[in-house]
């Protein structure tokens, strides 16, 4: 949405490079989407600074039990609800840790909910309703940079003391006013004008994936590159989560295994099992007294040592 006489959004205009797509063949349209979605990750690259120093507040709240929210409208919205929702079975979160609010509610995942994202009384009302405070953080994502959803959002989250962030792709916007780290992915016309779920929808995930993946990290939710928080819900899991073991601890992989189940298939139970010689008990009792953190329990000198 553009506010009266304000400039064109960048992610708005069109390129006169896409005009005559609609008359060319495949193979070509396919190539030049691909060249364009090759300017991405430059685009984020330049913006990196800017996505660290917000990480670190994010993660530095989340070690003290505060809450992650991602607000979005359209496209952006349903960016945030995917990224939130892939933390409990990617880093065992509980679901209530890192949340996605889109304007509009679940029917807006599917289908467009008419002037959902211009309602700023429902995006500061959504916030209000989730309990936000000074622990929180909330990432408003707008590609425009403009949706009142999102601004007021993150507006009444900054009033009530959460961390919050802005993420658009178009420069000097409002929600980089509001926020209190601005982050500006500028990644020019789409390949079909307007159609910000191209690379501005690119570009936000890319943001996304770092944002919740460097702050589990920073919260001990990996062990070096290893998903040790891993939900072993399927066959296929659980064949990772025994690799995993494996790899960290050198074992055999049917060793790997046993102690897994005998872990109730917790990856850094079965580890530290392994690595201390305990058992599943002991080995839960010994991770609880290091914060859950497998890199400090591991370090810690065992008893008589």
């Amino acid at each position: 949405m553009n506010r009266p006489g304000a400039a064109l959004a960048t992610t708005e205009q069109s390129d006169p490079r896409y005009r005559r797509i609609d008359r060319l063949p495949t193979d070509e349209i396919a190539r030049l989407m691909n060249a364009a979605d090759s300017t991405v990750p430059a685009a984020v690259a330049r913006a990196v600074p800017r996505i660290s120093a917000a990480i670190d507040g994010i993660a530095a709240r989340m070690q003290d039990g505060g809450r992650l929210f991602y607000v979005g409208a359209g496209t952006s919205g349903r960016l945030a609800v995917l990224d939130a929702s892939e933390c409990p079975p990617t880093f065992g979160t509980d679901p209530e840790v890192v949340r996605g609010i889109i304007a509009g509610g679940v029917e807006a995942l599917t289908r467009s909910v008419e002037g959902a994202e211009d309602d700023a009384e429902a995006g500061a009302a959504a916030i209000r309703e989730q309990g936000v405070g000074p622990l929180d953080s909330v990432v408003g994502i707008s590609a425009s940079g403009r949706a009142p959803f999102v601004l007021a959002a993150v507006a009444e989250a900054r009033r009530l003391g959460a961390l919050t962030a802005g993420l658009s792709c178009n420069t000097r916007v409002p929600l980089s006013e509001v926020a209190d780290h601005p982050i500006e992915v500028i990644v020019g016309p789409e390949v079909v004008t307007g159609s910000t779920r191209l690379k501005a929808g690119t570009a936000q995930k890319l943001v996304l994936n770092m944002i919740s993946t460097i702050s589990m990290i920073k919260c001990g939710r990996t062990f070096g590159n290893y998903m040790i928080e891993v939900s072993a819900s399927n066959t296929k899991l659980v064949d990772r989560a025994a690799r995993i073991v494996g790899d960290i601890t050198g074992a055999d992989i049917s060793v790997a295994r046993l102690a897994l189940e005998a872990a109730g298939h917790q990856v850094k139970t079965a580890v530290v099992m392994l690595e201390r010689h305990l058992d599943a008990d002991e080995a839960r009792l010994l991770l609880a007294a290091f914060g859950d953190r497998l890199d400090s329990a591991l370090e810690a000198r065992p008893q008589g040592a």
